[in-house]
């Protein structure tokens, strides 16, 4: 019988065509010790025999795929395609990691007791990340995943958080990202938060001057950024009427 060959975390991971985060919860949930799972690490063959008992399908769906090579000089456009659909996993992958995020921030605010019951490890980790600055600097929550709408701007959204930030009523938005961001790259998120704000003062008459991005990001720090609500609602107008402009509305 051949021996069989064991391959490396990021190895198998990609063997079986998913992602290094599910296969690492996936071996934890069977027993596996965490410390035991790095991206170098050799599988054990206990490990490599689970993973091919429950992502057997995976690794078929992938060579069958693989078999389908382009032509050397294949159109741009077929290439364009493959592309485009890596680009969209990697972006549905994110956004069910940010739902999950969200959902884990949102049921420990409101002092759910098993809030993190049943979620994956790595978006627990992912929470955790912020869960300091949400014990230590957020108070006072007036509400949470909200519907807001303004009459007057013609505009509907879900705010992720409302309450005191530093001791200030804040806009609070919940954000997941693989790297650190700059300032300069997340204007839409400022521009979102001073259209609640907007929103929320039409509704009850209470001003909110301040808005406040949490981002956790994979293997750093969690980032914090505060602006003023009220610098960016210019912006919002702005974006709202290019937005009409091109619908035709």
């Amino acid at each position: 019988m051949a021996e069989l060959k064991l391959p490396r975390l990021l190895a198998a991971a990609k063997e079986f065509n998913i992602g290094q985060d599910t296969l690492i919860d996936f071996l934890v949930g069977k027993g596996f010790p965490k410390d035991d799972l790095k991206p170098t690490s050799k599988l054990t063959e206990d490990m490599y025999r689970s993973l091919q008992q429950e992502f057997q399908s995976d690794k078929a769906a992938k060579m069958k795929s693989d078999q389908l090579e382009l032509p050397k000089n294949a159109p741009g456009e077929v290439r364009k395609k493959k592309e485009e659909e890596e680009a969209n996993k990697i972006s549905t992958q994110a956004a069910t990691r940010g739902t999950a995020v969200h959902k884990l921030a949102e049921d420990y605010i409101d002092n759910v007791e098993e809030w993190s019951e049943g979620a994956m490890p790595s978006n627990i980790a992912s929470f955790n990340d912020i869960k300091k600055i949400v014990d230590e600097r957020l108070d006072n929550v007036w509400m949470q995943e909200e519907f807001l709408y303004s009459d007057r701007l013609k505009c509907a959204g879900q705010v992720d958080c409302i309450a005191e930030f530093d001791g200030q009523l804040s806009i609070v938005d919940f954000k997941t990202s693989r790297k650190p961001k700059k300032e300069e790259w997340i204007t839409s998120y400022f521009i979102q938060a001073s259209f609640y704000a907007a929103a929320f003062y039409e509704r009850t008459g209470i001003p909110i001057k301040q808005g406040v991005i949490l981002i956790t990001v994979d293997g750093s720090e969690a980032q914090v950024f505060k602006v003023n609500t009220y610098d960016y609602l210019e912006h919002f107008l702005k974006v709202r009427k290019q937005y009409k402009i091109e619908k035709g509305i």
